[in-house]
């Protein structure tokens, strides 16, 4: 997905999984949590976890899964921003950290996205 508004087709993706993740069951505390550290695209509690979830949006999966694009260095920021949100939010809850990927061929006119979630991705 080149050009555009690249920030507002994130959202889009991101507003996409907060619907999915609803439909599912869990409650969306927080979109968009920003640190001096990194950002959470999502925080959800459900099922008995408060799941820190990074949302990665792409037309199609033929050069690779978007999931893949979650790096070790991008685990490490999405880590370290989930201990500042606790610090702000406690919680008894368990953390775990989910992956969801937003296929959307044509982009926000895609009618029905696919959506994959990975839980405890990282």
């Amino acid at each position: 997905m080149r050009g555009g508004d690249r920030s507002g087709l994130g959202l889009w993706g991101e507003e996409q999984a907060a619907r999915y993740l609803e439909s599912q069951g869990y409650q969306v505390t927080a979109s968009r949590y920003r640190c001096r550290e990194g950002e959470l695209d999502l925080v959800a509690e459900g099922k008995g976890y408060l799941c820190f979830v990074e949302v990665k949006l792409r037309k199609d999966h033929h050069l690779a899964q978007a999931r893949e694009f979650v790096t070790p260095a991008k685990q490490r920021k999405v880590r370290i921003a989930a201990q500042y949100y606790l610090l702000d939010h406690p919680t008894q809850l368990q953390p775990r950290f989910d992956v969801i990927e937003v296929y959307a061929p044509q982009g926000r006119d895609t009618a029905q996205p696919e959506i994959c979630h990975w839980e405890n991705a990282f």
